[in-house]
């Protein structure tokens, strides 16, 4: 039921095969329509906010004087919203009141375009909403009202529509925030239902405790760093070391939620994959001061569900669903990430490059901060899962990673009159696009020395089966003091391999789970 992604996407190649974040991707991925319901949890998100020039007589509390009210669907709500903008054809189950909360959430999401056959409404329960008073741009107190219990009655009805609501979507999102309203019986029929499912339906895990879901064997679990501390039962300390953390309990956390690959949110330090396979990927969040932004996991997992849903490879899609989180987190309040908004902001990426000069600035500026900087260089001409874990491997060697791709004379030179396949605008978008790439560069040298001469990078990384006695680059950059760093990845082998299928009208290899 899956969508086969063998349709090309702008390159020529399958979607089963991108790797890139190029600004065409996510209007390709929204023509696949995947057909996804999203059940659990729904939330209504209140932003109330007004000046607040004065203190409250009564206590030392500050006095807000509303002056606008906002409500947007939150929760699984919002997972759903977000698949919907980004074309997804969207169904959402679970329970609501019939109380004002209840029906603007329903109104919201029919006007989205969520099904909501599966949706149950019922006059004994509260929906639950979180309303936040904000001045000046700062959340001051948020006013949460739920269900004490959850009426049997609704819970049995909601657990009766299970088997006829997962029975045929591409892929199923359990957003189990802890409410009850996936407990019980409901829990029970989805874990039987999505245990038994075929073999091309997609099950994503979304739970601030995903170990009662481990029976339904998910391909996904999406913990945050508070959820994954808790099944490790330890403490994650702030910082970018946590994702090493999680690397190194990976397999613990497979076997706690039962899931065959899981991805840990990190906030402003992106997100950590660890695979059943003992591969791992990593995404680092361009993040903002922004005070008032919300829901920017639920943009995530949406995002990453249709690019699954559709085929593309998994650390592609992890990619992906970091732009869609990079775009909501400049929103303000609850809001979704939409497939020309998420277009937009990959095609701003184009003509990135920067001059040997300019990047020497910015350089002088990380450096007075403490960060190492790691170059590498090549032609980047198909991007390929080979490059895509070559490049996340040099980003782990320091703080910041300039890429330094050769120019479309100097890839001619080196490969042939037939090369590059994409010009260097082209193929310097899509590098920069990737969340661990932070500079872009052209060279049109023989060999990157004397960019490496004027930017001093204190780390070199090259991928290949080389030793740094045969890199030409090794004396320039030792001469200074710096390292050169071999990483495992034997670049023209698989390019070539992929090109000579384009031309050759081929499908796709075997791809990544």
């Amino acid at each position: 039921m899956m969508a086969s992604g063998n349709l090309p996407g702008g390159d020529g190649l399958p979607l089963s095969e991108q790797r890139g974040l190029a600004a065409w991707l996510p209007r390709r991925l929204a023509e696949e329509h995947p057909a996804v319901l999203v059940v659990g949890d729904l939330i209504l998100d209140g932003w109330w906010s007004g000046p607040s020039d004065r203190m409250c007589r009564e206590a030392p509390a500050p006095v807000v004087d509303i002056n606008r009210r906002e409500f947007s669907p939150g929760g699984a709500a919002n997972t759903a919203m977000n698949l919907a903008s980004l074309g997804a054809r969207v169904s959402i189950g679970g329970l609501i009141g019939t109380d004002d909360a209840g029906m603007e959430l329903k109104r919201q999401l029919q006007a989205a375009g969520v099904d909501t056959t599966f949706l149950m409404e019922d006059p004994d329960l509260v929906t639950t909403t979180k309303i936040r008073i904000s001045s000046g741009g700062q959340v001051l107190l948020r006013l949460d009202e739920a269900a004490a219990k959850i009426p049997e009655d609704a819970l049995a009805a909601l657990a009766a529509l299970v088997p006829a609501a997962v029975e045929r979507p591409d892929a199923v999102v359990v957003c189990d925030y802890g409410t009850g309203v996936l407990a019980g019986p409901v829990r029970e029929r989805l874990i039987g239902a999505l245990a038994g499912r075929g073999p091309n339906q997609l099950v994503v895990v979304d739970a601030h405790d995903p170990r009662p879901w481990a029976g339904t064997k998910p391909d996904l679990a999406t913990p945050n760093a508070q959820e994954a501390a808790r099944l490790l039962d330890l403490r994650l300390a702030g910082g970018s070391e946590r994702a090493a953390v999680v690397t190194g309990h990976g397999q613990q956390l497979l076997h706690a939620t039962g899931a065959r690959a899981v991805v840990v949110t990190l906030d402003r330090d992106g997100t950590v994959l660890v695979m059943a396979d003992g591969n791992s990927h990593r995404t680092w969040a361009r993040p903002t001061t922004e005070k008032q932004a919300s829901g920017a996991g639920d943009t995530f997992v949406a995002a990453l569900t249709l690019a699954r849903a559709a085929s593309l490879p998994l650390t592609a899609s992890l990619d992906l669903a970091q732009a869609a989180a990079d775009v909501v987190v400049h929103h303000p309040g609850t809001s979704v990430c939409g497939t020309d908004e998420l277009g937009r902001y990959l095609e701003s990426f184009a003509d990135t490059a920067l001059t040997a000069d300019e990047l020497e600035r910015h350089i002088r500026a990380h450096r007075s901060d403490g960060q190492r900087v790691v170059l590498t260089n090549g032609c980047f001409d198909v991007l390929h899962r080979g490059h895509t874990r070559y490049l996340n491997q040099a980003k782990q060697l320091g703080d910041i990673l300039v890429v330094a791709l050769n120019s479309d004379e100097s890839v001619r030179r080196l490969k042939g009159p037939d090369r590059p396949i994409n010009s260097v605008a082209d193929r310097a978008a899509v590098i920069a696009a990737l969340s661990c790439v932070d500079y872009v560069t052209v060279f049109d040298t023989p060999t990157p020395i004397p960019l490496i001469e004027q930017l001093r990078p204190e780390i070199y990384a090259k991928g290949g089966d080389y030793t740094p006695e045969m890199l030409a680059e090794t004396g320039a950059v030792e001469a200074y003091g710096g390292r050169v760093c071999i990483l495992d990845y034997v670049a023209e082998r698989s390019t070539t391999a992929m090109v000579q299928r384009i031309r050759n009208g081929e499908g796709a290899a075997v791809s990544e789970a």
